[in-house]
């Protein structure tokens, strides 16, 4: 059995997939991103969880979907499947909010499986095997 202080954020992240279970319960597969925004928003409200929606993040115009608790990039998707692209995507938030933490959710998918995405620092790894 896992623990789940051997999780970042392992408290937050269960309310949330609690939340993220019952919104693919209601809606189902084939709604479309907003609804299941929308939906999610009227959830973390009921909740009390602290989020803000489509956060601009500075010069860019990038927004994730959603910022949990200060903690938390989460981002939604409703398509056929995942690609590479949606976890860069969610790395460049991560990056541009300096948060450690993203969940990735395909509400498309027959079942539901919240892809937990941890920041990777290349500055780090850069700046090492220079020194090397």
């Amino acid at each position: 059995m896992i623990n789940q202080e051997e999780f970042l954020y392992g408290d937050e992240t269960y309310k949330l997939r609690g939340i993220l279970f019952s919104i693919h319960n209601e809606l189902g597969r084939f709604a479309k991103e907003k609804q299941y925004c929308d939906k999610a928003e009227e959830k973390f409200s009921l909740n009390l969880i602290p989020f803000s929606r489509e956060l601009s993040m500075g010069d860019t115009l990038d927004r994730p979907d959603f910022i949990l608790w200060d903690l938390i990039v989460v981002e939604f998707k409703a398509k056929p499947f995942l690609q590479k692209d949606d976890f860069e995507q969610v790395q460049r938030y991560l990056h541009q909010a300096n948060l450690k933490l993203g969940i990735l959710v395909n509400f498309r998918a027959k079942f539901l499986k919240p892809q937990r995405i941890l920041k990777i620092n290349h500055l780090q790894v850069s700046a090492k095997s220079k020194n090397l």
